[in-house]
């Protein structure tokens, strides 16, 4: 037990000890360490960029997690039918999910611009003005939260497709039998036998949404007007930009009981 007691001790538990005593300090990475106690904490909760930051997370979670996770089984049901060339299409729609984070966020903010992007000259075509996305600061976030829907949707198909696949077709034969039509099947048998899927799906994508990063950071640096600024976010320009890593850390420890508890109240709504 000896190497993995070591082991636990360097890389996990001295690293969240030494990380709550630096929250508890200020400094940077030259300048020696200067105790303030519960200095960071305290100005962590009367920031108002703080209060914000979080604001802007939960609304992205909000955004994507129940979208992401009907048109992922929507698609999966699609995907699910024996018909010649499926499989071409189950990897056309699961290649976002294999691509580099900053490579979408690249390619959308070029559709999302609003004198030559794609979208907006799409909308034009057909006599719709449409809005400045990322330059909006009403428009900035759901530009995000749609992007991220579409990228996410072909890992949350895949996995809604095994889910599919294992049901035993039995249940349903015996369901049609019975008389019950394809949508009573579909609420009736497939969709209480998808529930351990489902469940999953929504802890990992609430995980996810917490952890939004690469989005905000390339597409807007948190902008406009704070609109898209995430905790994560923050954190990284507390940390990496202004170099406060002890009101960083402290940062971390405000934000963290926020997730737990979203993803505590998940599980109760799925039990």
């Amino acid at each position: 037990m000896g190497p993995l007691v070591i082991g636990l001790i360097v890389f996990t538990y001295g690293p969240v000890i030494y990380a709550a005593y630096l929250s508890l300090n200020e400094g940077d990475y030259i300048r020696p360490l200067k105790w303030v106690g519960m200095g960071n904490y305290a100005r962590a909760f009367s920031h108002e960029l703080v209060g914000k930051a979080m604001g802007n997370t939960a609304y992205f979670v909000v955004g994507t997690v129940p979208a992401g996770i009907a048109l992922a089984l929507l698609l999966a049901v699609a995907m699910n039918q024996k018909l010649r060339g499926i499989v071409f299409f189950r990897s056309i729609f699961f290649l976002p999910t294999i691509t580099s984070a900053v490579a979408i966020s690249l390619m959308w903010a070029w559709m999302y611009n609003p004198q030559f992007g794609v979208i907006n000259t799409m909308l034009k075509a057909i006599g719709i003005k449409g809005p400045k996305w990322l330059a909006s600061p009403d428009w900035a976030m759901p530009s995000i939260i749609i992007m991220a829907v579409w990228r996410g949707l072909g890992y949350n198909m895949l996995l809604f497709l095994a889910g599919l696949q294992s049901i035993p077709k039995e249940l349903l034969e015996a369901a049609a039998i019975d008389g019950a039509n394809s949508i009573q099947r579909f609420f009736r048998v497939t969709l209480p036998l998808l529930s351990p899927t489902t469940f999953m799906l929504v802890v990992l994508s609430i995980i996810g949404g917490f952890q939004v990063f690469e989005y905000s950071y390339v597409m807007t640096r948190g902008g406009p007007l704070y609109s898209t600024l995430t905790v994560v976010l923050l954190i990284y320009q507390r940390a990496f930009e202004t170099f406060e890593m002890g009101y960083a850390l402290s940062l971390i420890h405000i934000s963290e009981p926020t997730r737990l508890l979203s993803i505590s109240y998940a599980v109760f709504c799925l039990k």
